[in-house]
């Protein structure tokens, strides 16, 4: 039975609307956090797709979020980047702060296994990034790039800027971040990876990873690959078809498409790694001040309803926009 009603959640009403609701709490067993939420990410890709109502009806399954209340298409309460203070639980959890796949809320009950400790020098605005950066990571799992390979990153959304970012760090490796907005190349350019106009990129690359979410960015992937090699495609699509252009070098190139998608464990790591060593390497690998040039927007909790129709629209331009919970 649900306790006291002393938290708010935003939930997804009808394509493209939003609203607050209230949320009761129960009360946390031994084994449970009371978290209170500091910060929530909004993520532009699946998030915005969801809230237009864009999931295939054959993927409600496997697109439901770990705490998610109600069912894909609607009413549904989603989201799973969120980051709080410990108010009840265990002596080692009390007072911490913590990352959890949970939607916006201002506060929460969940199993003590289900937040991560976010380390003490990762600021909790950039903390918000670690499911995003959580999937850059199963994406490098994935393609396992090579010592002085030439990459490109096609599409500089959340997901190709911090792909990007952890390249970089690959000794001799040429990363390039591609676009259509020239204005990404300052963004690149904080990310230390070079940056170029999707019309003008450079081909024969050894490793290309797709992030653009769009038909054109894939094919343009595509055509960006040395023969033999493969694009690691992380887009997610929902319903929108897909057509490629295959007639040319996709066949006598002998190019190839991989999914990657963070639902599982790259195979490259399954068995050998679990999802919350994964999550906890993303939290670390955060204590790189770089990825603030994520964080370009925010607003109030109580403004959800009438900032993500403009987010998912595109009329509020942003990578990441966080959400802040002061005086909720």
């Amino acid at each position: 039975m649900p306790g006291r009603v002393d938290a708010r959640a935003f939930w997804l009403r009808s394509p493209g609307r939003g609203e607050i609701r209230a949320a009761g709490l129960r009360d946390p067993g031994p084994e449970d956090v009371l978290v209170r939420t500091v910060c929530s990410g909004v993520s532009r890709g699946t998030e915005a797709l969801v809230f237009r109502g864009g999931v295939p009806p054959d993927q409600y399954a496997a697109m439901r979020a770990p705490f998610q209340e109600g069912d894909l298409p609607f009413p549904v309460k989603y989201g799973y980047l969120n980051v709080g203070t410990v108010e009840e639980g265990p002596a080692e959890l009390r007072g911490r702060m913590v990352f959890c796949l949970h939607p916006h809320q201002t506060a929460y009950v969940v199993p003590a296994t289900a937040v991560t400790v976010v380390p003490e020098d990762v600021p909790p605005a950039r903390a918000v990034l670690a499911g995003t950066v959580e999937t850059a990571v199963n994406a490098l799992w994935d393609a396992a790039p090579l010592l002085g390979d030439r990459v490109a990153v096609v599409g500089a959304g959340m997901v190709g800027c911090c792909v990007a970012r952890l390249l970089s760090a690959f000794p001799a490796t040429q990363v390039t971040l591609v676009d259509v907005d020239p204005g990404r190349a300052e963004v690149a350019a904080a990310l230390g990876v070079d940056f170029a106009l999707s019309a003008d990129a450079a081909g024969d690359r050894d490793l290309v990873f797709h992030a653009s979410a769009s038909p054109a960015g894939l094919q343009r992937s595509l055509e960006l690959l040395a023969p033999e090699r493969t694009v690691i495609d992380l887009s997610w699509y929902g319903d929108a078809e897909v057509r490629l252009s295959l007639g040319g070098a996709f066949h006598s190139g002998r190019l190839g498409i991989r999914a990657s998608q963070v639902g599982t464990l790259s195979p490259a790591r399954a068995g050998r790694r679990t999802t919350a060593e994964r999550l906890a390497l993303a939290l670390a690998l955060l204590r790189d001040p770089a990825f603030d040039v994520l964080l370009t927007g925010q607003s109030r909790f109580r403004e959800l309803p009438e900032v993500m129709p403009r987010l998912a629209a595109g009329r509020l331009p942003a990578l990441c926009h966080t959400i802040t919970y002061e005086e909720e």
